[in-house]
């Protein structure tokens, strides 16, 4: 839950909550962690049907950009700038 709280702080501040997250099962998104942020940031978890790719494409383009964030934390910190297409004006 400290990870957890530490993104809410450090991250969701910046970049605002998703609503609703569409996945494709990935037990990545199932994980404690996950299931802690899902609860923390009152997030909406959605599964795709097997075998149905429109759905699919959603769910790997929003696992792409939760990839991305997280790369951006790795490489800064969490010292985010404007310029960083993270943040909200």
């Amino acid at each position: 839950m400290d990870t957890a709280l530490r993104i809410w702080n450090r991250v969701v501040s910046w970049t605002g909550i998703f609503t609703n997250i569409i996945s494709d099962r990935d037990p990545k998104l199932t994980s404690a962690l996950w299931t802690n942020l899902h609860q923390l940031f009152g997030t909406k978890l959605s599964f795709s049907t097997a075998y149905h790719p429109q759905t699919d494409g959603l769910a790997e383009r929003m696992i792409q950009t939760l990839e991305d964030m997280v790369r951006r934390i790795c490489a800064y910190g969490f010292e985010f700038k404007d310029c960083d297409g993270l943040t909200h004006d």
